[in-house]
């Protein structure tokens, strides 16, 4: 898998592009192009086709011009990666929470719209972000997501490891799970046709009695999931586990305090 790097293009040119400090226009005063357009051509290329699809030369024959057209808008491919980020980043939902709500919830929440920001991009998970460029989208993500911890007992920088755990908890299951859905389209095999396709030949190696707890444990968990793996249980088990060792958390500071 191919990984991109945010961050990489000139610091200068993503943030004026981030934040729309400047935009050129037609002759008429009716933009032929914009960043906005360029950017969301780009996203339904990456969506589509993959994040290694995505070039200047692709984005222009979707918009139908010139590849050196984009360039008045967007210096490269680096640039438009930044704020395809931040575009897609301004998809989540943000309702308004009450300082007294519920923690739990509202985290909950957060790692759902993340889950479902994977599943509807992909191409996401192609992208390290240790280095990003903070546009208008991603620093109000922030924002937003550090509140549902605000005010509960942690200090600031658990607060920010609070959110980077649930955060990166959702990206790992996301992973699995479009690792999975790919699966098939990558095989031509949907799992029952796998595991059937297999299944003599495990019949014939498998051992209970050698691997007593390998076969019951196997067998309990496929029937319950319906399969080998299920990314929505993985999803749902793990965010309560993450979860109540952040409860833990609060409990151990609120007993301190």
């Amino acid at each position: 898998m191919t990984i991109e790097y945010s961050g990489k293009g000139d610091p200068a040119r993503s943030l004026a592009l981030l934040w729309r400090t400047s935009e050129r226009t037609s002759r008429k005063g009716k933009p032929d192009l914009s960043v906005d357009r360029i950017v969301r051509a780009a996203i339904e290329v990456a969506d589509a086709e993959g994040l290694q699809a995505l070039s200047m030369r692709r984005v222009a024959e979707r918009l139908g011009v010139g590849t050196m057209s984009l360039y008045t808008y967007v210096p490269g491919k680096p640039e438009l990666l930044d704020v395809m980020l931040d575009t897609v980043y301004g998809e989540t939902a943000r309702p308004e929470e009450s300082p007294g709500g519920d923690w739990r919830a509202r985290l909950t929440l957060i790692a759902k719209e993340n889950w479902a920001l994977y599943q509807r991009h992909p191409w996401l998970l192609q992208v390290a972000t240790n280095r990003p460029v903070l546009g208008p989208n991603t620093t109000a993500k922030y924002d937003y997501e550090l509140r549902a911890v605000d005010g509960i007992g942690l200090t600031d920088v658990e607060m920010d490891s609070v959110i980077t755990l649930v955060t990166g908890f959702v990206h790992g299951t996301a992973r699995g799970a479009v690792e999975a859905a790919q699966a098939e389209s990558q095989t031509g095999l949907t799992d029952e046709q796998w595991w059937a396709a297999h299944a003599p030949f495990l019949s014939r190696i498998t051992d209970p009695a050698r691997w007593p707890t390998a076969s019951r444990v196997g067998q309990a968990a496929a029937e319950a999931l319906g399969g080998a793996y299920s990314a929505e249980h993985a999803f749902e088990f793990g965010l309560e586990r993450v979860l109540d060792g952040i409860d833990a958390l609060i409990t151990r500071r609120a007993g301190s305090a």
